[in-house]
């Protein structure tokens, strides 16, 4: 039996002190947790008043393998989201082929447990292709070990079949998990449909795509009595949506991705399409709403929604270019610096929703705090040294981010899966 002490880290209490903690682990577990252990161990790691958290849960990950290796492996992006601090991931399934059977999804399923660095659970489609209008064998699915359904990447087009999908996960206990987008409202555009859309003389995505299907969804949802998460909201409509549902027993949840809390389409610098992703970036009204629904509590949790592409897939214009950014490696770090530095958060809400959140609604085997006989599964932030991002230093495939050249605090030192460094960022 191996054990490693952490010696002078801070963690987080309840009133958001950060405390000195030393941290025995034995045998993948905490077995002491003081603020200052004298014991012996086999190995000693000076954290040097570094903020230790528990792993990092993110519910939304591409890691494009199989099918589409050349933008990501499971490898490469479980890797990545080891240096973000991430430990437990859930992929989505929009790859070729795409986990619509028991066969292909275990196929999927045997890749990540023979290639990840961390924890990877897999999501199934609902539907064959992800446009399917025949609901997939959720029972089937869900024996095979399903972590919940989701045709992410394409809206669920027919309400009898995401009224059938409810059914069905419901009876499973599963999520259902809805990128909410009516095709006919997108219409060709390639960003949000408005002011800037018409300044850069580009074709615009109205936001009633999202908020209209997403009205019809939480309405089947209430009938059905499905835990319905909504993947990456990003309009003040729908964030208002979200609110009444829950006011009125709806089981609905809902995650916001970096890049719509921080990001919004007055900051598009031209036909750029780094800023190019599905949702797009919304109006400032937009984003001051996510940011309220995630102090509130209407919105749930923070997922990145890491899209990774081939550099040639994003160095054209909006027009020719793929959706979507690379996110997992700096999702931390953006949000410790421009909400909880700035004063807009707290540590333990931005862990809160990033860790804890994900991990109850997810209903998923994973540690919420450090404690004594948890899994040792724990991240290591130098919150007091400033980084600037830089294009080379990703581990993910995928280059393709609109915060490369800001400078931000928080950079991963250390991640832990189980007791065992899975990234050491003074090995790099």
């Amino acid at each position: 039996m191996t054990s490693l002490k952490i010696k002078n880290a801070r963690v987080v209490k309840h009133d958001n002190e950060l405390v000195q903690t030393d941290i025995v682990i034995r045998d993948g577990k905490i077995a002491e947790m003081a603020p200052t252990l004298m014991v012996k161990t086999d190995e000693v790691i000076d954290a040097k008043g570094q903020l230790l958290t528990p792993g990092l849960v993110d519910v939304h990950v591409h890691f494009r393998e199989p099918g589409f290796e050349y933008k990501e492996t499971i490898e490469t992006g479980s890797k990545a989201s080891a240096r973000g601090g991430f430990t437990t991931v859930l992929a989505m399934p929009n790859l070729n082929p795409v986990p619509s059977t028991v066969e292909t999804f275990k196929q999927v399923q045997a890749l990540n447990e023979k290639n990840a660095v961390i924890d990877v659970e897999q999501y199934a489609a609902i539907s064959a292709g992800l446009t399917s209008e025949e609901v997939d064998d959720i029972q089937a699915l869900a024996d095979a070990g399903a972590i919940a359904f989701t045709n992410d990447g394409k809206g669920v087009q027919n309400a009898k079949t995401m009224r059938d999908a409810m059914r069905a996960a419901a009876s499973v206990n599963r999520p259902l998990v809805a990128h909410v987008e009516d095709e006919s409202l997108v219409d060709g555009g390639v960003m949000n449909l408005g002011a800037r859309s018409e300044e850069l003389e580009l074709p615009g995505m109205d936001p009633l795509g999202e908020s209209s299907q997403l009205a019809r969804d939480l309405v089947i949802a209430k009938a059905t009595g499905v835990h319905y998460h909504v993947a990456h909201l990003s309009t003040k409509a729908s964030v208002e949506l979200v609110r009444i549902a829950k006011q009125q027993g709806v089981h609905v949840t809902a995650e916001v991705s970096p890049h719509h809390l921080l990001l919004d389409e007055t900051d598009i610098n031209g036909d750029n399409a780094l800023f190019k992703m599905n949702p797009p970036l919304r109006t400032p009204e937009d984003r001051t709403a996510v940011i309220a629904g995630l102090l509130d509590g209407t919105l749930d949790m923070v997922a990145t929604d890491h899209a990774p592409h081939a550099v040639e897939e994003k160095d054209r214009s909006f027009m020719g270019a793929a959706f979507g950014i690379t996110g997992i490696e700096t999702s931390f770090q953006l949000l410790y610096t421009h909400l909880v530095r700035s004063g807009v958060a707290t540590m333990e809400q931005l862990l809160t929703w990033m860790v804890a959140n994900p991990v109850e609604d997810f209903n998923l085997d994973a540690p919420t705090t450090l404690a004594v006989g948890q899994v040792a599964n724990m991240s290591l932030f130098d919150i007091d040294q400033a980084h600037t991002i830089t294009a080379d230093e990703f581990v993910s495939k995928g280059v393709n981010s609109p915060f490369i050249g800001e400078t931000i605090y928080g950079q991963t030192s250390m991640t832990f899966l189980n007791g065992e460094v899975v990234y050491d960022a003074s090995a790099q």
